[in-house]
């Protein structure tokens, strides 16, 4: 696959090729082509529930469902809410309100009381389609809370309880023509799912998507990893997301290929075993999750000889990781980048592109899109090399937020979604993520991005995650963040230690050194690990900081200090280019918390 450029090839302005063409069928109607190519083909394993579906068999549970709905008086337009976990029910809910027309409104099962029914009310949820409960979460009990308060919601059905088959056995009232016909009728510009964005302040915002825009995204995707009918995916990763819905389920069955679910949540061994007793040939997951399914003790038990590729997504793949995948002989894993404003993905690494590719970038613009790096203040678009705003047009960009135009005008202009990603475009028209406008600092005129050490940090072999963040200080000073994720790892006086407050100006030392501070912040759901809050080997923060359990963090005043503190002290070696600078100067020694160190099962001494 080729990319075409503008003329001026200088500019960091990419546009995607034309092949393949777009599709303009609907999800239903896409669907139903692939049961007529592939009906005895296995469509859908959900190894908890012990369920397997041949395509035919799916389809028939979709028209069921749908047939359900329409008995139920629900019509064209309205919004159906989904709270659960990965199951096969979610998948024909997914497709069966697709087939007539209901908007689906995808509800992030770690929602609580006050986000449930934000959710619910802001988007007008006429039915909503539920677990009773998922882990120590009691679904029903929350929606009982909020339910007075809906007034849209006339119905609440519970999967797995006889009011769920009571639901499903209405649809011997609507005969699978009349389905038909409202299908028939759809358009694939039509809203057809509302999936709510996590926001920085305040609620999310409810990114309003169409037939076109995900079923397109799917497909391309799928695409690009060179799925065909015989591919399995392993799709750990949530289906409220569009990284399951649509790089998952859409990408499967627009191809052909069979979804396999391992497990409701994210387990690494189920994921392990799903893989081995499936011959899964693609398996997805954001990078925390490849890492912990090598955790294991019995990982080289597991036969994963099958996986061919996959999708790593989420955040940027460490070399290191990509390596390990390699030798275990996944070497076609493509690396993903988007947001769920567009559809989501906009870039992809292909399956043939060379490591440093695959490390260092997001890949290239995909297909019937353009991609570039503009000026945030101006929206002038920049030289390649030049850091700016990632902005993104085509197919993929959602119809907007839902009922909230102002909000909708301030991301889509002319047509360009502006994502909020700080990158940088090469001159091979690969780009390269390094942070969030919001994250960068900038000092004394010098950018400085969270990223530049979290790479480095992941070098240690012991080390399992990182993140880096800002705090906003008085005027123009400004904090970036490191915390070790694990720190029981490390024995003597500086156990628990893996980075601390990084601080610099333009190639000079500064001669007002900042203050430590271990003062606890609050945890933010979205940086969690895949075994859950406080975890080993997570690292919770906000976009104002960082919190780390029995983490000392040590200041300094130029980063080539920091660097050489981290080789000095940790035992990382200082990278070619960079000198191992003595450390900055310890300010005043945090104090220990008794409580905290004997629950972690730390000893006192220093």
């Amino acid at each position: 696959m080729s990319v075409t450029v503008d003329d001026d090839t200088t500019l960091a302005h990419a546009v995607g090729e034309t092949t393949p063409p777009l599709l303009t069928a609907t999800i239903s109607a896409n669907l139903d082509a692939t049961v007529a190519a592939h009906g005895d083909r296995d469509a859908l394993v959900d190894c908890e529930q012990g369920i397997r579906w041949t395509y035919a068999e799916f389809a028939a549970e979709v028209d069921k469902v749908a047939r359900a709905l329409v008995a139920s008086g629900f019509t064209v337009g309205e919004r159906v809410g989904i709270w659960a976990p990965n199951m096969a029910q979610w998948t024909v809910v997914q497709y069966a309100t697709a087939k007539v027309g209901l908007i689906l409104v995808n509800i992030n099962p770690a929602y609580r009381t006050h986000e449930l029914q934000f959710v619910l009310k802001q988007s007008g949820v006429a039915l909503l389609v539920a677990v009773e409960q998922f882990k120590t979460s009691n679904y029903a009990g929350m929606i009982e809370q909020v339910r007075g308060d809906c007034a849209d919601l006339r119905e609440v059905v519970y999967f797995g309880t006889p009011g769920w088959d009571e639901f499903v056995a209405r649809s011997a009232g609507v005969e699978p023509e009349a389905v038909q016909a409202i299908a028939d009728g759809l358009s694939a510009d039509d809203a057809i799912n509302i999936q709510y964005t996590s926001g920085t302040t305040g609620f999310p915002k409810g990114a309003t998507l169409s037939h076109l825009n995900i079923l397109n995204n799917g497909f391309l995707v799928g695409e690009i990893c060179r799925y065909t009918e015989v591919d399995r995916i392993c799709i750990p990763v949530p289906f409220y997301h569009c990284f399951g819905m649509v790089m998952g389920n859409l990408a499967a069955t627009s191809h052909g290929a069979c979804m396999v679910i391992p497990a409701p949540g994210f387990d690494p061994a189920k994921t392990l075993a799903a893989v081995q007793a499936e011959k899964c040939t693609s398996l997805y997951g954001v990078p925390t999750m490849f890492i912990a399914e090598r955790a294991p003790p019995d990982f080289a038990a597991y036969d994963l000889s099958s996986v061919r590729t996959g999708i790593m997504a989420g955040s940027p793949c460490p070399a290191e990781l990509m390596k390990k995948l390699i030798a275990a002989g996944i070497e076609e894993m493509t690396i993903c980048y988007g947001m769920t404003e567009t559809s989501p993905v906009s870039t992809q690494t292909r399956t043939d592109d060379g490591f440093d590719h695959k490390v260092g970038t997001v890949g290239r613009v995909c297909p019937h899109l353009e991609v570039r790096v503009a000026d945030p203040l101006t929206g002038e678009t920049l030289k390649r090399g030049e850091p700016g705003e990632f902005c993104t047009k085509g197919y993929s960009v959602m119809i907007g937020y839902w009922d909230e135009p102002d909000k909708t005008a301030e991301a889509i202009v002319d047509g360009w979604m502006r994502t909020g990603d700080l990158a940088v475009m090469d001159p091979d028209g690969y780009v390269r993520i390094t942070g969030r406008i919001k994250d960068m600092v900038i000092r004394g005129g010098e950018n400085i991005y969270p990223r530049e050490i979290e790479e480095f940090l992941y070098t240690h072999p012991r080390h399992r995650g990182r993140a880096g963040h800002r705090r906003p200080r008085r005027e123009v000073r400004r904090r970036v963040v490191r915390v070790d994720p694990d720190a029981r790892w490390r024995r003597g006086p500086h156990r628990g230690i893996v980075a601390g407050l990084l601080h610099r100006q333009s190639g000079a030392l500064q001669d007002s050194p900042l203050c430590q501070d271990r003062r606890r912040l609050p945890h933010d759901r979205d940086r969690q690990g895949p075994q859950g809050r406080n975890a080993p080997g997570v690292v919770a923060g906000t976009r104002t900081g960082l919190t780390g359990h029995g983490s000392r963090l040590s200041s300094f005043r130029h980063l080539d200090s920091a660097r050489g503190w981290l080789a000095d002290v940790v035992g990382i070696g200082a990278p070619t280019g960079h000198p191992a600078c003595m450390p900055g100067p310890r300010l005043h020694q945090p104090r220990p918390h008794p409580r905290r160190h004997a629950r972690q099962g730390f000893d006192r001494g220093h």
